[in-house]
């Protein structure tokens, strides 16, 4: 949920009823407003967003049929058929609460009210109204994202025809699948196809990083949590997997999953349920999982770090991307496409890639893989003095040399090749080389995340 107090608008023609609702609404956090009459309440929807209306039925002291608050029903939902309402009044009826709630209302409660079953239906709405706003900005987001530009996959060397290949028939699957590679080489934007091809793709892709995600708060963040669940918690808040509902959790780096929280993950992977933090209410989440890992989960599973049933739970179908310089075909189109991206966003007037730069581009050994050739042209696109990018301008030449000087180096690139020579060293394992550092995982990951690698 937001971090703002909800808003709740009582239209109640008794000053005493206005003020005992706003002292009880006060207690639990929101922030109320009252008015008076049909004609506040249509000012005050006009002028600003509520999470819910709470409105008498009965507003003329000589009238009783309700019939004033059932027009104002009709006006308000017609204006707006996303808004809460609950209607109350004390000449209540069956009759009158079937139609108030044929009409749109969510709820209905008599005079006098009963404060815990009227704040239980207030919570209620809030809630369900603000996952149904998340659940439509979220697909917006997504669909924006879709028209904009769908994933654009250069892949035109052999190593990567088969995962293409893949990629067109689990598309379509609800299948669990997990991308396997080292760190750059594009497992996100895999799972961004694979879900573009499934009938999922109006839906929601949500992406959580399991690796940078202390382990303090992976419950709160993967499931939610309720108000009052630990100290911090003021209000509800919803977990990524309940804004993935319907469509796609893309759980990068699970290969860094803490062993204790493995158990409830592979409990929603088996059966979709779940339970927020603080609550005994059990959830059902219906959504697809991609996961990524530049770790060996088969050895972690050996070594006792990894559940094997979850493993198998997460590979139904496994793909397994290439390092950059084993599809060195792709190496300039790469390079070309990022050009237009970075020349783009920075308005640099440049016309490709000189001689020396291609010769640089083609000979290094890209240990940071595909996300490390962007960063290396988007240096070179705000570098470049001409117009053309040249080899000193893609700044890969400290990299290629067997044993920088360290006096040479900044401190941030000593760090940065520190880092480098680690990861080559343990294989790409970002977990065991973020062990060897004596850094935590989360640090770990921000700094790869901060050098590009």
């Amino acid at each position: 949920m937001s971090s703002s107090p909800a808003r709740i608008l009582v239209a109640d023609d008794q000053k005493d009823v206005q003020e005992a609702l706003r002292l009880l609404f006060k207690g639990e956090g929101f922030r109320t407003d009252t008015c008076s009459s049909p004609r506040e309440v249509t000012e005050r929807l006009r002028q600003s967003e509520y999470d819910v209306l709470l409105m008498d039925l009965n507003y003329a002291r000589d009238t009783t049929s309700g019939r004033e608050g059932i027009d104002l029903l009709k006006l308000v939902r017609a204006a707006d058929d996303s808004l809460p309402i609950v209607v109350m009044t004390a000449w209540g009826s069956v009759e009158l609460a079937v139609e108030a709630i044929r009409l749109g209302a969510q709820d209905f409660v008599e005079k006098p009210w009963d404060n815990r079953r009227l704040l239980s239906i207030i919570r209620n709405q809030i809630e369900l109204a603000q996952t149904k706003r998340d659940a439509r900005r979220l697909a917006a987001v997504q669909n924006a994202q879709q028209s904009e530009s769908a994933p654009k996959l250069i892949a035109g060397s052999p190593a990567m025809h088969g995962i293409l290949e893949v990629i067109d028939r689990v598309g379509p699957s609800d299948a669990a699948i997990l991308i396997t590679g080292e760190n750059g080489t594009g497992k996100g934007l895999i799972a961004r196809a694979i879900h573009a091809r499934s009938p999922r793709s109006n839906r929601s892709l949500v992406t959580v990083n399991m690796g940078g995600m202390a382990e303090g708060v992976f419950e709160s963040e993967l499931f939610g949590h309720v108000k009052g669940a630990f100290t911090d918690a003021k209000q509800d808040r919803m977990g990524r997997l309940e804004m993935a509902e319907g469509g796609t959790l893309f759980l990068d780096e699970i290969g860094n999953t803490p062993p204790s929280q493995q158990t409830r993950l592979l409990r929603v992977l088996e059966t979709g349920e779940y339970e927020r933090v603080g609550s005994s209410k059990t959830r059902k989440a219906d959504v697809r999982f991609i996961s990524a890992t530049n770790a060996d989960l088969a050895a972690d599973v050996s070594a006792g770090r990894f559940r094997q049933d979850l493993l198998f739970r997460l590979n139904t179908v496994e793909i397994r991307l290439p390092a950059l310089r084993d599809r060195r075909e792709d190496i300039l189109p790469l390079a070309e496409f990022f050009l237009a991206h970075h020349r783009q966003r920075y308005r640099k007037d440049l016309n490709g890639f000189n001689a020396s730069a291609i010769a640089s581009l083609q000979q290094h050994s890209w240990p940071g893989n595909v996300r490390e050739l962007s960063h290396a042209i988007e240096r070179a696109v705000l570098m470049a003095g001409g117009d053309e990018i040249c080899a000193a301008d893609l700044g890969l030449a400290k990299e290629q040399q067997a044993a920088p000087s360290l006096e040479d180096m900044s401190l941030e690139e000593v760090e940065r090749y520190l880092i480098q020579r680690t990861m080559a060293r343990c294989g790409g394992n970002a977990r065991l080389a973020g062990e060897a550092l004596g850094l935590s995982r989360s640090a770990f990951y921000r700094r790869l995340e901060k050098y590009g690698l």
